[in-house]
This record gives C-alpha cells, sequence and structure tokens, in this order.
C-alpha cells in the first residue's frame, strides 16, 4: 500500500529516490524497508522497480512515475537489493543523482548464501544440494564463486565497484543481525544517516517468537501488527559441519577486507 500524509488528496509530487537501499539479498532489506514506512517522513515504493539493473532503458521519467508523492520534508525510498551486485548500478545512480544516499544490509555471508539456497529450494525443490553447487571441486575444497548464492557475500569486491563513484560518506552499513537482535538501534542509526528524527524507537517493536525476529506493533490506525510474509524466516536445511567451515575460512579475507574498508567490525568472524 502506498498511503500515507499526502496520497488521499493527491497532495505533493513524484520525485527520484534521495535514498535508494541497493543491497543485499538475504541480508534483511524487506524488513528495513517496512520498518522504514512506519515513518512518517519516509514514503517508499513497495515492489523492487529493478531500474537500474533490468529496466534501464525504460528511462528515468518511467523510474520517476513509479514513485509515490512526497510533501515537502519527506524522503523517497526505493529498495533492490540486487543493485550493489550489478556492475553499472553505481554509475547509472552516479549519473541521475550524485548525492543519493545508499544503505546496504549486510549479514554474515555463510547464513546469508544458505538464506538465499534456502529461498531458491523452495520455488524449485529439484536443484543440486547446497554443497554440490557451492563447491567447483569437493575433495580440494574449491569454492565456485560463479555461484551467485557465493559471490553476493563477496561484499568487499563488489563495494570497490561502487566506491569509484561514491565516497564512503554516502553508504550506510546496516548490520542485518543486528536488525534482529536490536531493531530499534539499528533504526536509530538509519534514522540519523537519512536526516530524519528518531521516530521509530524500541516502542515500535515487538519480538515475534515464533518467526525468530521482530515485528512491527499495530501501525497507528492500522487493524493488526505488521509481520514480513511466510517466505521470511523460513527453517534453512541441514548443511553439513565441514561445508560451513570451509565456507567460512573462504570468505575470512573477504569480511576483513570489508571490515577495514566500512571502518566496521559485523563480527562474522
Amino acid at each position: 500500500g502506498d498511503a500515507g500524509p499526502g496520497a488521499a488528496g493527491g497532495g505533493g509530487s513524484r520525485r527520484f529516490p534521495q535514498a535508494i537501499i541497493v543491497g543485499v539479498k538475504k541480508g534483511g532489506t524487506r524488513a528495513l524497508l517496512e520498518f522504514l514506512r512506519a515513518h512518517p517522513g519516509v514514503r517508499a515504493v513497495g515492489a523492487e522497480p529493478h531500474f537500474f539493473d533490468r529496466c534501464y532503458e525504460k528511462g528515468l521519467r518511467w523510474y520517476r512515475s513509479l514513485m509515490p508523492r512526497t510533501l515537502e520534508g519527506q524522503i523517497t525510498m526505493e529498495k533492490t537489493p540486487s543493485y550493489f551486485v550489478t556492475k553499472e548500478a553505481p554509475r547509472r545512480i552516479y549519473n541521475m543523482s550524485r548525492d543519493t544516499k545508499l544503505i546496504v544490509v549486510v549479514r554474515n555471508p555463510v547464513t546469508r548464501a544458505i538464506s538465499d539456497y534456502t529461498q531458491t529450494l523452495s520455488k524449485n525443490p529439484t536443484i543440486p544440494s547446497f554443497q554440490a553447487l557451492a563447491f567447483k571441486n569437493l575433495s580440494t575444497g574449491l569454492i565456485d564463486t560463479s555461484w551467485s548464492a557465493v559471490r553476493i557475500g563477496i561484499y568487499a569486491k563488489h563495494l570497490d565497484n561502487w566506491l569509484q563513484y561514491f565516497p564512503l560518506s554516502k553508504f550506510l552499513f546496516v548490520s542485518g543481525e543486528r536488525l534482529v537482535s536490536d531493531p530499534a538501534g539499528e533504526m536509530g542509526r538509519v534514522q540519523d544517516f537519512l536526516g530524519l528524527k528518531r521516530v521509530v524507537t524500541d516502542k515500535h517493536f515487538y519480538f515475534n517468537e515464533t518467526k525468530g525476529f521482530p515485528c512491527l506493533k499495530k501501525p497507528e490506525g492500522g487493524s493488526k501488527p505488521r509481520c514480513l510474509g511466510k517466505s521470511k524466516g523460513r527453517p534453512h536445511p541441514k548443511i553439513d559441519g565441514q561445508v560451513v567451515q570451509r565456507l567460512r575460512e573462504f570468505y575470512r579475507p573477504f569480511n576483513m577486507k570489508f571490515y577495514q574498508m566500512t571502518g566496521q567490525d559485523f563480527g562474522w568472524d
């Protein structure tokens, strides 16, 4: 839904987003967007527009037509997590506006890869095992970086591409883990980064025991609490411990480089 201040009377105007959640898939981007939409100063597109990766030829006018109307002082946002791993996305966003604020939700790349696989498996139960897809050669332990579930988690490599166009100051790196363990704390950082008043606070959240992550309490005038859909919080398949260990070792140097680049230790190792 698009309802919000100014929506009913058709007031306000459509603007290019001043902030975009550019990544990463299975990191917690949907949760972050839903939490942000509880803020009266944020208006966001519900569906992922995929403009800067798949629909660029439709042009900027088409892109702007997707945006909700905003009033003075409100921020327009969208999220498409595949932008982070799309080579052309940084240049294209820069050409729209070099002032765009970029939010990247990251999560332990090993659990992210397993979550990614779990999602694919739920749509296509006949795919090979996680192990078969993750390794080029099981006996040598060589990881297959051409598999997107593995490739997405090499955050340092993708960030390198973005830093050709945007300075680090334009980025906020959100911890997918902290978005679950301390949603209000992480949301405080996000609101500060966006220049918004800290409206979304701990009183907005409660922990859903069955799903294992936080949900928004009843929105103003809404009928029931906002929890993410049934596709979120799926139980992961059991992955062999050695496979997980090998992946951890594979990601460690990339994680260290990412911590250095961002000045943030995400505690995955």
